[in-house]
């Protein structure tokens, strides 16, 4: 059977909504760069778009990398493409995170699963407004959690007590940075406030902030921090918001993919059950918290990112770079 060549408008294509994905602040730490006579997209991490104090040991950005990967693979099944996926295949190499082949599909390739996501990825916003308090019925739980397990990860509803501690322990995280100016300065870098929001292509603009928490135990991040930001408002989130852990078993760079690649699953199939999602990691940027996060009940797995999922107006889009800063064809 003759092999299609991969044309460069389907490889930008995929690397374009690959991009789509969340990282820490919207700062998009990945490049992409594709050898076209190997049908290989290789994905690399971007360390001028690392956060040093907010994420010294670059986690974050490597969860970030692994939601871009899941978004890839997702499209390049929709494109009836099989992605044969290598994490870390250099180890003299840490910058290249992933190297993924984009074979054709055949009748045992096929993932349907994957393609059945696609539609998600561009209605997948971060929403930083109310949810409502509204439960969540126990299949979409358990649909949630099959999707993180797909990906060799756990998701946790944790119990009220737990849930409580998790909320403590963010509103210390937040107190924290109030306090600890080494802590805002990442956070004022990717913030992108009057015109620069209409013009950013990264970072978080002023427009995705929502509005200020009058009232409320949502843990959603004050991205203006002290700084006005006009005609944004104030109002009451929900007082019992429905958290979701994602762990993994291990706590390495290939782990940290693996929660990446998980918490984009878990993401999209939540957007097509019309869920509405946000994300903190604000207890997890130290590791004495990280491991206060834990089930208490275990006290396994690492915790990776914290989800707030409910039913509630989905955020807007925020921008993302141009396909050609990010990727190299050759």
């Amino acid at each position: 059977m003759a092999v299609r060549q991969l044309d460069e408008k389907t490889v930008t294509t995929l690397v374009a909504e690959a991009t789509l994905a969340p990282s820490m602040h919207n700062a998009q730490p990945w490049r992409f760069r594709f050898l076209t006579g190997e049908r290989l997209l290789l994905l690399h991490a971007d360390l001028e778009r690392a956060m040093p104090r907010s994420d010294p040991g670059d986690r974050a950005l490597h969860i970030g990398c692994g939601a871009a990967l899941l978004n890839m693979r997702v499209a390049a099944a929709h494109a009836g493409l099989a992605p044969e996926v290598r994490l870390l295949p250099e180890p003299q190499d840490p910058l290249l995170l992933a190297a993924v082949r984009l074979t054709e599909q055949t009748g045992r390739a096929r993932d349907d699963e994957l393609a059945r996501l696609h539609a998600a990825i561009r209605q997948r916003h971060t929403s930083r407004h109310p949810f409502a308090e509204k439960d969540l019925p126990e299949d979409v739980r358990t649909m949630l959690r099959d999707a993180a397990a797909r990906e060799s990860a756990t998701l946790l509803f944790p119990g009220a007590w737990h849930a409580e501690t998790v909320l403590d322990l963010i509103r210390d995280a937040e107190s924290r940075d109030v306090m600890d100016a080494d802590a805002r300065e990442d956070l004022i870098r990717w913030t992108r406030l009057g015109a620069e929001a209409d013009t950013a292509v990264d970072g978080v603009p002023e427009y995705a902030f929502g509005p200020r928490k009058r009232d409320g135990r949502a843990p959603v991040r004050d991205f203006a921090g002290r700084r006005p930001v006009a005609d944004r408002g104030t109002t009451t989130f929900e007082y019992t918001p429905h958290l979701a852990l994602l762990s993994t078993s291990g706590d390495g760079p290939a782990d940290w993919l693996r929660a990446g690649q998980a918490l984009e699953r878990v993401l999209l199939e939540a957007t097509l059950a019309d869920l509405a999602t946000s994300l903190t990691s604000h207890a997890l940027e130290t590791p004495e918290l990280r491991l206060l996060v834990r089930d208490p009940g275990s006290g396994t797995g690492q915790v990776q990112m914290v989800l707030r999922i409910g039913y509630g107006p989905r955020g807007p889009a925020t921008p993302r770079r141009p396909v050609s800063d990010v990727l190299d064809i050759v």
